[in-house]
C-alpha cells in the first residue's frame, strides 16, 4: 500500500511517501523529506508542507498510486496541527483518497520500540509553557495496539518527574520534550538518548506504517488532539496511569 504521510505537530515539517509492506531496496519506496528549523526559529509549515508533498509525490510517480493519506494529529502546536490536518482533509477530499489520523506520540513511541525492545517507552513533545505532552507504554507494549501506562496528557516538570519515577525499569524517553526535560528524567532513572539521536525526531514513515494497520477515519473524523485550549491558563488532561 502506498501511503503519503506528514506531520506538523512539532516545529519540524516532515513528509514521507512509503510502500508499506514492501522492504526498502526491494521494490518499495521509502522516501522522507523534512524541514527542521534551527532552535528559536519559527516553524515553516505554511511555506514548506505543500512543497515537500509535491516533491515526494512527483518523485513517486504521481498521485494515482497513492491509496492512503496519513496525518499526525498531535498533540502539538495549535497552528501546526490546524495546517497539517486541514491540508490532509483537502487533499483526501479533492483526490478521493482515504484518510487516517495518527497520534504523533504513538508514532514516536512506535519508532523507539523498534530500536529499544525491552524498555518502557515515554514519548514527550515540548508543549511550551514549561510543560510537556506525554504518553508512555510498558515494556514490550505496542503503541496503538496496547493500552498506555500513561494516556496522552499534559505534564509540568514536577508531574513528569513523579510519573517517570513510577515507571518500570528500564525505560527510555524520546522526543523534543525528552531533550528539554532531560534534567528531570535522568535522575528518575529514565534514559534519554543524545540530543542528536534520530529517536527524538517525528517520522512520517512511521506514521505510514501505523496508518496502514488502522482503519481509515474518513476526512471528517480526523481531529486534532490539542489536549489543552490555546493561550488559556487551564491545561488539558493530566497524567492517567492505565489500570489493568
Amino acid at each position: 500500500m502506498r501511503v503519503l504521510a506528514f506531520d506538523t505537530a512539532t516545529p519540524a515539517t516532515v513528509v514521507a511517501l512509503a510502500d508499506v509492506g514492501a522492504e526498502p531496496g526491494h521494490g518499495g519506496l521509502w522516501l522522507e523529506l523534512r524541514d527542521d528549523p534551527p532552535p528559536g526559529a519559527r516553524p515553516g509549515h505554511t511555506q514548506r508542507l505543500l512543497a515537500l508533498i509535491e516533491e515526494v509525490v512527483a518523485t513517486g510517480g504521481g498521485w494515482d498510486a497513492i491509496e492512503l493519506i496519513a496525518v499526525g494529529v498531535g498533540p502539538g502546536t495549535f497552528t501546526g496541527l490546524r495546517i497539517g490536518i486541514a491540508t490532509a482533509r483537502a487533499l483526501a477530499r479533492g483526490r478521493g483518497i482515504r484518510l487516517a489520523g495518527v497520534s504523533t506520540l504513538a508514532s514516536l513511541a512506535a519508532a523507539a520500540r523498534a530500536r529499544a525492545p525491552g524498555s518502557a517507552i515515554v514519548a514527550l513533545i515540548d508543549a511550551r509553557r514549561r510543560e510537556a505532552f506525554a504518553a508512555a507504554w510498558a515494556v514490550d507494549a505496542a503503541p496503538l495496539q496496547d493500552p498506555p501506562l500513561i494516556a496522552p496528557c499534559v505534564l509540568t516538570p514536577a508531574e513528569l518527574a513523579a510519573a517517570a519515577a513510577a515507571l518500570e525499569s528500564p525505560a527510555i524517553a524520546v522526543g523534543d520534550g525528552a531533550i528539554k526535560f532531560r534534567a528531570v528524567l535522568e535522575p528518575a532513572g529514565i534514559r534519554v538518548p543524545p540530543d542528536g539521536s534520530e529517536l527524538h525526531l517525528v517520522s512520517a514513515r512511521e506514521h505510514s506504517r501505523l496508518a496502514a494497520r488502522a482503519a481509515p477515519n474518513g476526512s471528517g473524523a480526523v481531529l486534532p488532539a490539542y489536549l489543552r485550549v490555546p493561550d488559556a491558563e487551564l491545561t488539558g488532561p493530566r497524567c492517567t496511569p492505565h489500570q489493568s
